[in-house]
């Protein structure tokens, strides 16, 4: 019985999104789609089509320091959402809905602004944009992007969310005062109050580095000693390359005083793994290296999460990465917006995805939406080391009048976002 009333509300569901008409159409005609077959049923006919893009750039990364992690992954956030689009799909064909996803994936020196000028031109409004801030800032500031809906899944740089935020962005990965203030709760609820800050000398070590004394300002944390890491590794790979690190190490951190964990700053990844079992003093290293906190880490098997790794591990023969994560959420969230009766335009998504309302899952425990002062998506963060979960933040105790996860990252009344193009 239950079975064929779900059966009689998806067709009731489906036929009310077929007569409902678009405004501002995000999506295209099957019959209009190019290279694809006629359909071959009169209920191929009635199927609605939903396009959105993919964006993304082959940047140049630094090394590894550790053979365990690869170069380079081709498909690292592509791969998730093509995982979502297949999710997409999968549900889609109950209510008549197809979801087509366009790739575009530039060379390291690829033009992103002609790309998406081209993708715009052909209608696509809808775009996953897994782009460095300054690739990002340049398509959302083109007149043809003014009606359309960016969702960044790669950059967490603070000031996308500050002084240069834009409207048509949202922003699903964590910005880097999230995962700082995840970490400091974390270490005042163990009642690690004393760090000792140590930094590289790159441009995005010294912000992320800013973030940690912010938070450390922030929760009543102090930064006992801070000290950037000058020192260069030779071929490490060499017999004998250990013990330059073995010596080294000890140099960077001798006569601190005392403290309970060292704070790495290391973006770059020059030389954040050798400082955990090498401190003059025995201390635990959390930041870029050691306790991390992230949105996603393989290691994760809460709230049936294990499904995610599994299907994934299908497509894509290799473990999920936070890219792939928040492009997965990208897709689901396109998903959950287009299937709504009204939600068949822009505009209409926009609304949607904007609202206090929204309940994103993400098997974290807690559905999520975005803030409305600068677009940033609310969520848990997990604090893991290489192997296993250690917590989630916002910790017990860290309260907000709203939403707890309010807590993690840059609040309304602190916030400098006034959402200029």
């Amino acid at each position: 019985m239950r079975r064929r009333i779900a059966i009689i509300i998806a067709t009731v569901f489906a036929s009310a999104l077929a007569a409902a008409g678009p405004a501002a159409p995000v999506s295209k005609p099957a019959s209009k789609q190019a290279n694809k077959p006629a359909a071959s049923s009169a209920a191929k006919s009635n199927e609605f089509v939903t396009h959105y893009a993919y964006l993304g750039k082959a940047y140049r990364e630094p090394a590894p320091l550790s053979l365990l992690k690869p170069a380079v992954i081709p498909d690292e956030g592509l791969a998730g959402v093509r995982l979502g689009t297949n999710y997409n799909n999968q549900a889609g064909k109950f209510l008549d809905l197809k979801y087509v996803l366009d790739e575009t994936m530039l060379p390291e020196d690829g033009d992103v602004v002609a790309a998406a000028k081209k993708m715009l031109a052909a209608g696509e409004h809808l775009i996953i944009a897994d782009l460095k801030a300054p690739d990002l800032l340049a398509v959302a500031d083109l007149p043809e992007a003014k009606n359309a809906i960016i969702l960044n899944i790669r950059a967490r740089d603070d000031v996308l969310r500050q002084t240069q935020c834009r409207v048509d962005v949202f922003h699903l990965i964590p910005s880097d005062a999230m995962l700082t203030d995840a970490l400091a709760q974390y270490l005042v609820w163990k009642k690690w109050t004393r760090w000792f800050l140590v930094r590289g000398q790159h441009p995005e070590d010294v912000e992320y580095a800013n973030d940690i004394t912010r938070s450390a300002k922030l929760y009543g944390a102090k930064i006992v000693a801070e000290r950037a890491y000058e020192l260069q590794t030779g071929a490490r790979r060499v017999d004998t390359g250990y013990q330059e690190i073995q010596t080294q190490m000890p140099m960077l951190t001798r006569g601190v005083p005392d403290y309970d964990v060292a704070f790495v700053a290391d973006e770059t990844n020059s030389f954040g793994v050798y400082l955990q079992y090498r401190t003059t003093d025995p201390r635990p290293v959390v930041g870029t290296d050691g306790l991390e906190a992230t949105a996603w880490g393989a290691a994760y098997e809460s709230y049936a999460a294990q499904t995610l790794h599994d299907d994934f591990l299908k497509l894509a023969n290799r473990e999920i990465t936070v890219r792939d994560y928040e492009g997965w959420l990208a897709a689901s969230l396109l998903e959950m917006a287009v299937k709504q009766g009204s939600a068949r335009n822009v505009d209409a998504i926009r609304k949607y995805i904007s609202a206090d309302s929204l309940r994103l899952a993400g098997y974290k425990g807690e559905s999520m939406n975005f803030r409305s002062w600068d677009n940033q998506l609310r969520q848990p963060i997990l604090l893991m080391d290489q192997l296993s979960l250690v917590s989630v933040s916002p910790q017990p105790g860290f309260l907000h009048p709203v939403y707890n996860t309010d807590t993690l990252g840059i609040d309304q009344p602190q916030s400098q976002c006034k959402f200029s193009k």
